[in-house]
């Protein structure tokens, strides 16, 4: 039974991907998503409320994969901490395209915690996806793959490759606000019409080089050097 269960909400959330991509969240109907996944729609409805509920349970699928990229990279074996964090610069952007609904439900959902902390603007987030028990799990997970990541800090830290003077909270919340940033701007360069010299070619061993360059330092110290004066 609990089998069943998990196949019939997993036709579920992959209908709603499909939909959501080629349709967009608001054109998209509950009962386009049962006829999709072959389920009628009162038993949609039976394991999702409403669409926000659905739309809260597809979040949390996606952190549970974002979080999978993170644990194959802290995973590898013969990286150091520096070379962890240069491999999410590749890892992150290329997961966002090959799973754009999840990942746009990730932003969105940061979005979203933003006028949850709020209480000035708590009360504008919609009131379904406050009642959704998956926003609730959602409270308790989303920092999982942040906390990889700072583990990451910690270990460039202890084998030398970052600077010991960083804070890995910090510095990873840091590192992860970059290659949010990162992500969105190649839209803008990947356009030919622009007039300033920034390309695809250049832009990402130059942000690595960057990113790097701000984790482990660029001057290094330099031992004074002692020079023997004449008195004649």
């Amino acid at each position: 039974m609990a089998g069943e269960k998990t196949n019939k909400e997993k036709l579920i959330l992959d209908a709603a991907v499909s939909l959501f991509t080629t349709k967009g969240f608001q054109a998209t109907r509950m009962e386009d998503v049962a006829k999709t996944a072959g389920i009628s729609k009162g038993l949609t409805y039976f394991y999702y409320k409403n669409k926000e509920d659905l739309f809260m349970a597809l979040t949390k699928k996606a952190f549970d994969q974002f979080k999978d990229e993170f644990r194959e990279v802290y995973r590898t074996k013969g990286k150091n901490g520096l070379e962890m964090l240069s491999e999410l610069v590749v890892r992150i952007p290329a997961f966002a395209k090959a799973n754009q609904v999840y990942y746009d439900s990730i932003l969105n959902f940061l979005d979203i915690m933003k006028k949850y902390n709020n209480p000035e603007t708590k009360a504008q987030i919609n009131p379904l996806i406050l009642d959704s028990v998956h926003f609730q799990k959602l409270l308790e997970i989303h920092h999982e793959p942040a906390k990889i990541g700072v583990m990451m800090v910690s270990q460039g830290i202890k084998d030398g490759s970052i600077r010991p003077e960083l804070q890995p909270e910090i510095t990873f919340y840091t590192v992860w606000s970059m290659i949010i940033g990162y992500e969105k701007m190649m839209g803008p360069i990947e356009y030919e019409g622009k007039e300033i010299k920034i390309s695809p070619s250049n832009w990402q061993p130059g942000f690595q080089k960057l990113l790097q360059d701000m984790l482990r330092g660029t001057i290094q110290a330099v031992k004074p050097v002692t020079v023997q004066g004449s008195l004649f």
